[in-house]
């Protein structure tokens, strides 16, 4: 019996022989599939370059922040918009993040992990950025649009001499720290204190409904070398001293120092109807405002824009040299927010540039969507959310790159191009020409061809944006770096392709 169902599994067996080697075989690819993904996944790059085990090919990109009391709100809309982006907060001391939103000035601290960062990474401060945003330095500099100021103790000697060929004025001593502003008779000023500065005051400033106001610009730098400039067009900050002007009373700041407690825009009478009754914004209501008392706002605006524009190309060589310490400036980008007041005449003056802008509403609750609408542009324009936006996941390569820019988008003044003259490449519009075009200028190119299609709504102040008369004879490239008067003309040359882009 025992020798019978030997025979018949034998028998059966053979019969079953295909399905049984089926088996062994799909048993084997299985077991060998298996080895190889765990060490594939052990050992294969991750999107930094770095090793890893996980099995998630897809996760979400990861922020970090760097400041005091991160966590006691004064970043919460940052934080909001970069988590509906899909991001995650992360620790500054990991190596996985792929922004640093820094409150303070991060590279003193942070320096050896900022200097060799790769491509992926982006910072939202400039290293020396403190030659914009340093108060004395800025106060200082000779700049137009800037009053002037005289650096206390160095230029003692000739702030003593202004004050006498100039004795109407009035004066306030500044510092970094901007606490303590207050106009003081010359008598009365500390002229020994080294790091403040003495700045002649603006002293007729314009008025609505009997407040002195700033206006408060955001301002976004985008590269250096060539300089690219944006401001977001989407709406203005204005802050009206709490007390009327009038009576002047040196003694109450509260009359011509605007702080934390400012009078919003909602609570002036003159603006609130276009502000709270027509749902305006802050700059639509104030240039309703002017023209209503005969006064033209372009006058103010063209100037803001030209103040931005040379605060920035005369400190162009100096946020190069800083940033030559670090392997790309592209990993950094910079915000901040240009103050200005304006005086009786309509002439602007720039009152300081902000490192790190107040983005909190916690004081002025109203203000909340316009700090989010500022803090989604910037990340649009700097490509930091993705194009999933919100809540996306993914690699980085899928969500930090747009599609390739193709070579038909970087082209230019197709008439001088097919030229004969482009031959040697030797004049400045030949070099945008594909035969003399560089790799170098090429990347340049099209970097700035990706920030004008996410630019959303900032306007592009350097390059600047051409008038329709200046359309067809282009822009003044005098005294400009070769490569941002390359980076000009191909601007213009792009304007002269297609509107949009002027």
């Amino acid at each position: 019996m025992m020798l019978n169902r030997a025979f018949r599994l034998a028998s059966s067996i053979m019969r079953n022989k295909s399905a049984v080697l089926s088996m062994v075989t799909l048993g084997f690819l299985f077991i060998t599939f298996n080895i190889w993904n765990v060490f594939y996944l052990e050992t294969k790059p991750d999107c930094h370059g770095a090793t890893g085990a996980s099995l998630n090919t897809t996760r979400p990109l990861i922020y970090a922040a760097f400041g005091r009391k991160l966590d006691s709100g004064y970043l919460e809309h940052v934080f909001t918009l970069l988590e509906r982006a899909g991001y995650v907060r992360g620790s500054i001391y990991s190596s996985d993040w792929n922004l640093l939103w820094s409150y303070e000035y991060p590279f003193r601290v942070l320096k050896d992990k900022l200097v060799n960062l790769p491509k992926h990474k982006k910072v939202n401060h400039f290293p020396g950025s403190g030659y914009i945003t340093n108060k004395v330095n800025l106060a200082t500099s000779g700049l137009p649009h800037v009053p002037v100021a005289f650096k206390i103790p160095q230029q003692k000697a000739e702030l003593i001499n202004y004050a006498k060929k100039n004795p109407e004025s009035l004066f306030v001593q500044k510092s970094n720290n901007h606490r303590g502003i207050k106009i003081q008779p010359l008598v009365d000023l500390d002229l020994e204190t080294p790091g403040t500065f003495v700045q002649e005051y603006v002293r007729k400033p314009f008025l609505i409904d009997g407040h002195k106001f700033d206006i408060g610009v955001y301002t976004i730098i985008t590269s250096i070398e060539p300089l690219r400039v944006y401001i977001y067009d989407g709406d203005i900050l204005f802050r009206f001293c709490p007390e009327k002007y009038h009576p002047f009373d040196v003694k109450k700041i509260d009359k011509y120092v605007i702080g934390d407690d400012y009078l919003p825009i909602w609570n002036v009478s003159s603006l609130k109807p276009y502000y709270s009754g027509l749902g305006f914004g802050m700059k639509e209501s104030f240039n309703a405002y002017l023209l209503s008392i005969g006064k033209d706002p372009k006058i103010i605006w063209q100037q803001i824009d030209d103040a931005i524009r040379t605060m920035l190309l005369r400190r162009e060589l100096s946020l190069a040299s800083a940033s030559s310490k670090f392997a790309s400036s592209r990993n950094f980008f910079e915000m901040i927010r240009v103050d200005f007041v304006v005086d009786e005449d309509l002439n602007v003056f720039i009152m300081e540039a902000n490192m790190s802008p107040n983005l909190s509403s916690q004081h002025f609750p109203p203000n909340r969507l316009m700090y989010e609408q500022v803090i989604f542009n910037v990340l649009k324009l700097i490509g930091i959310i993705p194009s999933g936006y919100p809540n996306s996941v993914g690699t980085d390569d899928e969500l930090l790159s747009q599609p390739e820019v193709a070579f038909k988008d970087l082209v230019v003044f197709p008439e001088r191009c097919a030229a004969s003259r482009c031959a040697n490449c030797s004049s400045l519009e030949c070099k945008l020409c594909k035969p003399c075009l560089t790799e170098s200028l090429k990347s340049d190119l099209t970097e700035a061809f990706k920030e004008h299609t996410r630019r959303h709504v900032c306007r592009r102040v350097v390059p600047p944006s051409l008038m329709p008369e200046e359309i067809e004879e282009g822009v003044d490239v005098k005294g400009l770096t070769e490569i941002n008067q390359l980076m000009h003309s191909w601007f213009h040359g792009k304007c002269l392709l297609d509107s949009s882009w002027c």
